[in-house]
C-alpha cells in the first residue's frame, strides 16, 4: 500500500514536474519574440485559436489573425524592453507567465496563459494592459 503511494506520489510529481518545464519553454520562445517585436516569430508558438487581450478588448482569433493583430500592436507600440517578472502554475496545473512590456513612455503588463497538450506547449492566452 505504501509503495503504491509512493509511486503515484513521484508519478504525479513527475508529470507536474514536465508540464512546468514544458510551459517554461514556451514562456523563453515567446520572451524573445515579444523582446524583437516579431509577431510572425509569436506566432508560432499561439494556439490554434488564442484569446488575445489589447486595450482592455479580449477577443479570440485564428492563429493567422492573431498574428495580424499583434503586428499592428508592435509597430504601434515597439518594444524597448521585455522582462518575465513571474511564472508558474495554477492550482489545476496549467502554466502561466506575467511579463512587463515597455514601448516608449508606455508600460504595459503581459498575461499569458499556456496549453498543454500531450508533448507541446502554446499560448493560449495573451494579453498587453496598460500600466
Amino acid at each position: 500500500m505504501l509503495k503504491n503511494c509512493i509511486v503515484g506520489f513521484l508519478v504525479w510529481f513527475l508529470t507536474g514536474t514536465v508540464v512546468l518545464a514544458q510551459g517554461n519553454s514556451v514562456v523563453e520562445q515567446v520572451k524573445e519574440s515579444i523582446k524583437a517585436g516579431s509577431a510572425k516569430e509569436l506566432a508560432k508558438y499561439l494556439n490554434p485559436s488564442v484569446d488575445v487581450t489589447l486595450e482592455g478588448k479580449p477577443s479570440t482569433y485564428s492563429k493567422a489573425q492573431a498574428e495580424f493583430v499583434l503586428r499592428d500592436f508592435f509597430k504601434a507600440n515597439p518594444p524597448s524592453e521585455f522582462n518575465i517578472i513571474h511564472q508558474g502554475s495554477s492550482k489545476g496545473g496549467q502554466p502561466f507567465a506575467i511579463g512587463q512590456y515597455k514601448s516608449g513612455a508606455n508600460t504595459f503588463r503581459v498575461w499569458m496563459k499556456i496549453k498543454v497538450s500531450g508533448n507541446e506547449s502554446l499560448v493560449q492566452e495573451i494579453s498587453f494592459v496598460k500600466e
